[in-house]
C-alpha cells in the first residue's frame, strides 16, 4: 500500500515536471490582462521591491503568474524581464474594475483559470488579449475613467444638523454639484491638486473630458451617489482633491471663486477626500484600436464581452467593501470633521504670516491649514 502511495506521488511529481518542461518550450507572447480588484488593505497597485511589509496588488499578481507557470521565477524578481507595465498606478486602498497590465508570458492552456486559482478572490483576471510586441499599456492609453462612490450626506450644508442615515440629496443640490464638477472640464493647471508639483511645472496641466455625479441610490439604509471622471491622465491624489474641493464649496466652507484661484499660480489649500470610494473603472485605447484593432492580427482593446463579469465583481467585492467600511469606520464622516481646519480664503503668503503670528501668540495651538494630509 505504501509503495502504491509512493508511486502515485512520484507520478504526480513527474507530471508536474513534464508540464513545467512543456511550459518552458512555449514561446513568450505580449498580452494584456484585464484586472479587477478590491484595494482595501493594499498599499496601491505598484510593487515596491524590497519593501515586503507594504503589500501591493502586484505582489499577489506576480506570485500567481509564477505559480501558474506563465513566467519563470526570475521574471517575478525583475519585472523588466517580462516587459511588465501597469496602465494606472492606483493609490493605497483604491479599487479597480478595469485595470490593464501588459506583459510577456508563456501562453499556457487555461491560462486565466490557472492564474486566478493562485489569486485571492478579491483579485480577478477577467480577460486576456494578444497585443503588438511593442505595446506598453501606460504609454498607449489615451484616457482613464474613474468613479468615486460617496454617501450623499457629504453634500449636506454645514449649518444643517444632519442625521447621516436619513439624509437624502435634493435636486437643487445635485444640480449644484454637477455645475461645479463641470467646471473641471477642459485643460487646467492642477498643481494645487497634488504634492511635489510647482505652478510652472508643465506636467501639472491636465485635460479632463467629463465629470458628473449620477442619480443617488440607497444601500443598507444609507444614500450613496457615484461621481464619474474621464481624463487623459491623473496625478497622485488629484481626483480626491477635485472632489474634496467641490464638497467644501457645497457644504459652505469655501466660496465658488476658489476653483478659479486653485488653477492659478498661488498655493491654495485643497482638501483631499478619503481614498475609500475611488475605483479605476476603465482605460481607453482609441488610437491603438484605430491602428491595430482591425488589422486581422490583433483584437481591439474593448471588453464588451467581459462587462457582465466586471459588473458582478463590483457588486460582490467593490461596492460592499466601500459601503461596509463607510458604515464601520466612518471615513467620510470623520474626514468632513476636518474641513473647518482648512483655510480656504488665504493665499500661501497670508497663511505663512498667520502661522507665524499664531505661533508667537501661543505655542499650544495653531494649525498649518492642512488638516488631512497626514498620509
Amino acid at each position: 500500500e505504501e509503495n502504491g502511495h509512493q508511486n502515485k506521488r512520484l507520478k504526480s511529481d513527474a507530471d508536474e515536471e513534464d508540464a513545467e518542461d512543456q511550459n518552458k518550450k512555449l514561446p513568450k507572447r505580449k498580452i494584456v490582462l484585464l484586472m479587477a480588484y478590491s484595494g482595501k488593505g493594499y498599499h496601491g497597485m505598484q510593487r515596491n521591491v524590497g519593501s515586503s511589509q507594504f503589500k501591493t496588488i502586484e505582489d499577489d499578481l506576480v506570485s500567481a503568474l509564477v505559480q501558474s507557470g506563465c513566467i519563470p521565477e526570475n521574471h517575478g524578481e525583475d519585472m523588466k524581464k517580462m516587459s511588465f507595465q501597469r496602465c494606472a498606478r492606483t493609490d493605497k486602498g483604491v479599487s479597480a474594475a478595469g485595470q490593464i497590465v501588459s506583459l510577456k508570458v508563456r501562453l499556457i492552456d487555461d491560462i486565466l483559470e490557472k492564474i486566478n486559482s493562485h489569486l485571492p478572490s478579491h483579485i480577478r483576471i477577467l480577460g486576456l488579449k494578444r497585443v503588438t510586441g511593442g505595446f506598453n499599456s501606460k504609454n498607449k492609453c489615451d484616457a482613464r475613467t474613474y468613479s468615486y462612490m460617496l454617501p450623499t450626506f457629504a453634500f449636506a450644508h454645514k449649518d444643517h444638523d444632519v442625521q447621516e442615515e436619513l439624509y437624502r440629496l435634493d435636486r437643487e443640490t445635485l444640480e449644484r454639484v454637477n455645475n461645479l464638477l463641470a467646471c473641471y472640464k477642459g485643460t487646467h493647471n492642477f498643481h494645487n491638486f497634488t504634492s511635489q508639483k510647482g505652478p510652472r511645472d508643465p506636467s501639472a496641466k491636465r485635460y479632463i473630458m467629463e465629470m458628473y455625479c449620477g442619480e443617488p441610490f440607497v444601500r443598507e439604509n444609507m444614500e450613496f451617489a457615484v461621481i464619474k471622471v474621464k481624463g487623459q491622465s491623473f496625478m497622485m491624489h488629484q481626483i480626491r482633491k477635485m472632489i474634496g474641493l467641490v464638497i467644501a464649496i457645497v457644504k459652505g466652507y469655501a466660496a465658488e471663486s476658489i476653483m478659479e484661484r486653485s488653477w492659478g499660480e498661488e498655493k491654495v489649500d485643497v482638501p483631499k477626500a478619503p481614498g475609500l470610494g475611488l475605483v479605476l473603472e476603465k482605460v481607453h485605447f482609441e488610437k491603438y484600436n484605430r491602428r491595430f484593432g482591425n488589422d486581422g492580427l490583433h483584437e481591439p482593446l474593448e471588453w464588451t464581452e467581459e462587462e457582465e463579469k466586471i459588473a458582478v465583481f463590483k457588486e460582490q467585492y467593490i461596492y460592499p467593501t466601500i459601503i461596509n467600511t463607510e458604515r464601520e469606520e466612518k471615513s467620510m464622516a470623520n474626514w468632513l470633521n476636518t474641513l473647518p481646519i482648512h483655510d480656504f480664503n488665504s493665499s500661501a503668503v497670508e497663511m505663512q504670516t498667520n502661522n507665524k503670528n499664531s505661533k508667537k501668540s501661543s505655542d499650544l495651538e495653531g494649525s498649518d491649514g492642512c488638516g488631512d494630509d497626514s498620509d
